[in-house]
């Protein structure tokens, strides 16, 4: 595929649909956005208008039936996941699909195990690994300049919690907003993760309570090369969207802050101000959303392995399902990634 443009056909016109959609139209050389398929027709109508998009559906069968179409970019709801892989491997298409592929195990494998015997690659969607600074954090941990890796903090707080129709289908805080930080501990250290202890509450959201959910918590991880992490999360803080990291080790420490939208310090008689900052993760990870697919696009174009594979999707589906387990029993829960050999 090296000398030509890779065809993308994208399967759900939502919010990050119309993300992805646009940096494969715009942003990604050697891409081009021929498909878009919504069960909402006409969501999949304005999103192709707007890039003169040749194929527009409301069945993403379609999609699959196209010869002409290499790869799909899977950006429909959670629960369609794991059956669009099926699907998609089935019809031979490249697969880029975001997160969470489906919130059971064994399910999970099932859709690694097609795309595997398809001969399909698989990417999934971590964006967070290629924002600029975590991955700049990760190459200072990997090349040895922060020495053995003791202690991991991951701080993931959003400006404003979900709609609670969205929260009850969407796994619950572990699968959905906890697996980006999972994820991220695993990248970071390069080390697997086995054993969670998760505590929480809802302190924003009280009816969360009642769907057995929470919406503030501190998770305590252990890895297999000795180190430990702790993540903590919050539906809401008030002063914008908190992204924070830091890997302490035996030579100094990696710390990734916050962006704002400019540098500025002002200071007067009632203290010192600088901007607010971002309010929302598309504009936080905006950078990190085109880099992912342009990694999809360069691992179709020079045959590589995608940079995050369906295995990363299944640990830190793993890793979330074992904090809900430790969160329900008030106790730490092991896992062993050796039970995984096989599946890829």
């Amino acid at each position: 595929m090296s000398n030509q443009h890779i065809n993308i056909g994208v399967i759900g016109a939502g919010r990050i649909g119309k993300i992805h959609a646009e940096n494969i139209a715009t942003r990604i050389p050697g891409a081009r956005l021929a498909a878009v398929a919504d069960v909402n027709l006409n969501s999949a109508r304005e999103l192709g208008a707007r890039f003169q998009v040749p194929l527009i559906a409301a069945d993403c069968q379609e999609i699959l039936k196209d010869t002409s179409i290499a790869a799909v970019a899977i950006c429909s709801s959670s629960e369609t996941h794991a059956q669009l892989i099926e699907d998609a491997s089935a019809a031979g298409k490249h697969i880029f699909c975001e997160k969470p592929i489906d919130l059971k195990v064994e399910r999970i494998k099932r859709a690694l195990v097609a795309a595997q015997k398809a001969g399909v690659k698989l990417q999934i969607g971590f964006n967070r690994r290629f924002d600029p600074t975590f991955a700049r954090a990760r190459e200072f941990v990997a090349s040895g300049k922060v020495g053995e890796v003791h202690l991991v903090r991951v701080t993931s707080r959003d400006p404003a919690p979900p709609p609670l129709e969205y929260a009850k289908q969407s796994g619950g805080l572990f699968l959905d907003m906890t697996i980006h930080d999972f994820d991220m501990v695993r990248f970071l250290t390069g080390s697997e993760v086995v054993e969670v202890f998760a505590t929480g509450a809802a302190l924003v959201e009280p009816d969360l309570k009642r769907l057995g959910d929470v919406d503030t918590c501190v998770v305590t991880l252990r890895l297999q090369n000795g180190a430990m992490a702790v993540i903590d999360n919050s539906r809401r803080a008030v002063y914008g969207y908190d992204q924070r990291a830091e890997v302490f080790g035996t030579h100094g420490m990696i710390e990734v802050g916050n962006p704002v939208p400019d540098a500025h310090r002002h200071l007067d008689e009632t203290g010192e101000h600088s901007a607010k900052l971002q309010t929302f993760f598309i504009d936080r990870y905006a950078d990190a959303y085109r880099a992912e697919m342009q990694s999809f696009v360069d691992c179709l174009r020079l045959d590589r392995p995608p940079a995050v594979s369906g295995m990363d999707g299944l640990l830190a589906t793993m890793i979330g399902l074992a904090a809900g387990n430790s969160l329900a029993a008030n106790r730490p829960v092991t896992l062993d990634p050796s039970e995984l050999r096989g599946v890829s």
